[in-house]
């Protein structure tokens, strides 16, 4: 008498080898469930990062491009910045500050764009999700030299700007150019920002629109925030830091 397995016919060389491969086969091949979770698992990734994106960009800080020589040598035009949303907010802004400011009317002249409608449909996309950098067409980057209350004046016997009655030395202004070849004298009404660029000679700031309401002061609304970073080129790659010293001696107004 024998037992199952001597009964049971044993497979040829040849049925093994085909089971193998049908085994195999079936291993290789994804279980539509998981196909599905995979592309369920990189929608949810993609989603959320361009989420992510958007609220660091909308809250927190966002890119920038120089367009214009204005803020020579601190920036060359090409030159990409980040800028941190949190002041004016949470933090407070100061004199010495470099900051991105929607133009409050008439400091820009218009510009043709030139851009096709994807390209452009395209660009404000990649933008609006923090992936662009964005291009100052209303928006405009200058240095804090007085706070709402402070009246600054050009200039001293030494050819210096004042502010609050007391001098100021710039480090930051291009080589070459003078505190101003503008002489004036303001007092920036509250909640406002005496705004210049560090290439005075080549820049349509504050002292250019004393004939605008504010007297060439920028509301402190139309601050989008302070510059806090060289991104690119690389190379030119460095954290921007307050001047302190520079306005240090200037009292309260």
């Amino acid at each position: 008498m024998t037992n199952d397995d001597d009964a049971r016919p044993s497979a040829t060389r040849r049925d093994r080898d085909q089971l193998r491969a049908e085994e195999a086969g079936e291993a290789a091949e994804p279980a539509p469930g998981r196909k599905g979770g995979w592309l369920r698992e990189t929608a949810i990734v993609v989603v959320s990062a361009l989420v992510l994106s958007v609220l660091i960009k909308t809250f927190l800080v966002q890119a920038f491009f120089i367009p214009s020589g204005s803020m020579e040598d601190t920036f060359a035009v090409g030159d990409r910045v980040l800028v941190s949303k949190l002041a004016p907010g949470p933090l407070d802004v100061s004199r010495g500050d470099v900051v991105v400011f929607v133009d409050p009317g008439g400091w820009l002249e218009p510009r043709a764009d030139t851009r096709n409608q994807l390209q452009r449909g395209v660009e404000e996309v990649l933008t609006f999700v923090g992936l662009l950098p964005q291009n100052a067409g209303e928006h405009l980057i200058k240095r804090i030299i007085g706070l709402g209350g402070d009246t600054v004046e050009c200039c001293d016997a030494d050819g210096r700007l004042t502010v609050n009655g007391v001098g100021i030395d710039e480090p930051y202004l291009k080589p070459g150019v003078t505190p101003s070849e503008i002489e004036f004298s303001v007092t920036v009404p509250e909640n406002h920002l005496w705004l210049m660029g560090d290439n005075r000679s080549n820049s349509q700031d504050s002292r250019a629109h004393q004939g605008d309401p504010g007297g060439g002061a920028v509301p402190m609304r139309n601050v989008v925030g302070t510059a806090v970073l060289i991104l690119w080129p690389f190379d030119s790659w460095s954290v921007l830091r307050n001047p302190g010293d520079t306005f240090a001696e200037v009292p309260a107004p």
